[in-house]
């Protein structure tokens, strides 16, 4: 990956429906030598997707909520993540160092939407000691396109 492909995943994350002449123009390329470069980095699996990022208040998701999820026991990742993709509110989940096994980033429409969600965690991973969730009041940073590493 060269200094025009960075550029060029810094133009996507802004833009991930710009043209590829208006990122040629950007990069000193032609349209076809972007669709190359492209085209190998999606390949290459720099660029896993091509996806819409919603806003979550048009939605009716006015809750959102980052939870600490401590667990009696052991449970695999592989399981974790089996359990956590059946609650729809989960927008990501991962492992983690410290005290809390896993942390979970949630957005629900409401505080009884968020509730019902936690309760479903608890019922899907099914040996949760507890939870210590955090609501979120303002954010502060989002920057779209965060780089997430695929599990091995």
């Amino acid at each position: 990956m060269d200094a025009v492909d960075r550029r060029l995943v810094d133009l996507l994350l802004e833009d991930g429906r710009a043209p590829y002449a208006t990122l040629g123009s950007e990069v000193g390329l032609s349209a076809p030598a972007v669709k190359r470069r492209i085209d190998r980095l999606v390949e290459g699996g720099v660029i896993r997707g091509f996806t819409a990022v919603i806003d979550p208040d048009p939605m009716g998701w006015s809750v959102e909520a980052y939870v600490e999820v401590h667990y009696r026991g052991n449970i695999s990742p592989e399981g974790l993540r089996e359990a956590f993709t059946r609650v729809p509110e989960i927008h990501s989940a991962a492992t983690v160092s410290g005290q809390a096994d896993a942390i979970l980033h949630l957005v629900a429409r409401d505080v009884r939407d968020l509730e019902r969600a936690l309760e479903q965690v608890r019922v899907e991973v099914g040996n949760v000691d507890h939870t210590d969730t955090a609501i979120v009041l303002s954010r502060l940073i989002a920057r779209p396109g965060v780089l997430e590493r695929p599990s091995t």
